[in-house]
């Protein structure tokens, strides 16, 4: 397989991730993601996709076997930090969700991108998100060496290919259930996951974890409310007197399109999330990345309040 620095600029953009997913390593997946990522910013790669090309997209990224994979429900509970061996199940979990995030990111550029004729922007603004994900990846490994482990040396499960597979059919689903729901629980949790490593001792990852990944995971999860918004808005047919009503409705605060794309949220959550979401919501890094309460809470569990 040819490495980062064989990379021939007549090569499509997509062409190039289907690359990153059909390598195995994720260590080499994210340093071939990151040049592949420089080229396309750099205007070095010029082409999104070759209209007349043809090109597979795997349905499952090439992974190395070396992590030892279990259900879900079967994971050994991560602690809160307050042990080495917690701190690093922790992190190692975080490597792990990191190293799927790298494929979710170029995933979504090869198998939608052309498939739904997206503009430059679209590809532009995912590349961002796929080179990000590869540099958690890679600090967070790094960062389990440090403390005395490496990635592969504790099970994980891979729940979140899972919803991946599941909305592999259409982008609006995909930027919904991964960018919408999963991603933005890690915003979620985040805030909590820093203050155990912090009352832990370990500064060096809560710092890691807030002044790299968190901010920056804000930026994905509005890289996905974005795209969904502009595909709904897109999709929408030209009714009479539109411009009107829309005009007088954003004077008033609020639209029918607004409305319209939450309730298309609302139902492809439902379709394909199982369970409700779960409180609670990290309000001011959800509205950072471009939604407000009514996207998420009638989604939520409704926790009982017992007196006494």
């Amino acid at each position: 397989m040819m490495g980062p620095d064989e990379i021939e600029s007549e090569e499509s953009l997509v062409e190039l991730a289907l690359r990153v997913l059909n390598t195995a390593d994720p260590f080499e997946k994210s340093r071939l993601g990151d040049s592949v990522a420089t080229r396309w910013l750099n205007g070095v790669i010029t082409h999104p996709y070759h209209p007349d090309h043809h090109l597979v997209i795997p349905d499952r990224p090439a992974r190395l076997s070396n992590v030892k994979l279990v259900a879900p429900g079967l994971m050994p509970k991560l602690g809160k930090a307050g042990s080495l061996q917690s701190r690093i199940a922790i992190v190692h979990s975080l490597a792990h969700t990191e190293s799927w995030a790298i494929d979710l990111s170029w995933d979504i550029i090869a198998r939608f991108g052309k498939q739904e004729a997206m503009p430059r922007e679209f590809f532009t603004d995912f590349v961002k998100v796929a080179q990000d994900e590869g540099r958690h990846f890679t600090l967070l490994a790094a960062r389990l060496e440090d403390l005395g482990s490496y990635y592969g040396a504790l099970p994980a499960h891979d729940g979140l290919w899972d919803s991946a597979t599941a909305t592999s059919k259409e982008l609006l689903s995909r930027l919904a259930v991964e960018h919408c729901v999963h991603e933005a629980r890690g915003l979620d949790v985040l805030p909590t996951t820093i203050s155990r490593f912090r009352n832990g001792g370990d500064n060096t990852t809560a710092d890691l974890l807030e002044r790299v990944v968190y901010p920056e995971e804000i930026t994905h999860c509005a890289a996905g409310v974005k795209w969904f918004k502009y595909l709904c808005q897109r999709s929408r047919k030209p009714v009479s007197d539109q411009e009107e009503q829309e005009i007088c409705a954003v004077e008033s605060g609020t639209t029918t399109e607004d409305d319209e794309v939450i309730s298309k949220f609302h139902a492809i959550v439902r379709t394909y999330f199982r369970g409700p979401l779960k409180p609670p919501f990290n309000e001011e890094a959800r509205k950072s990345a471009g939604f407000g309460p009514e996207w998420y809470e009638p989604l939520a569990i409704k926790i009982p309040i017992h007196s006494g």
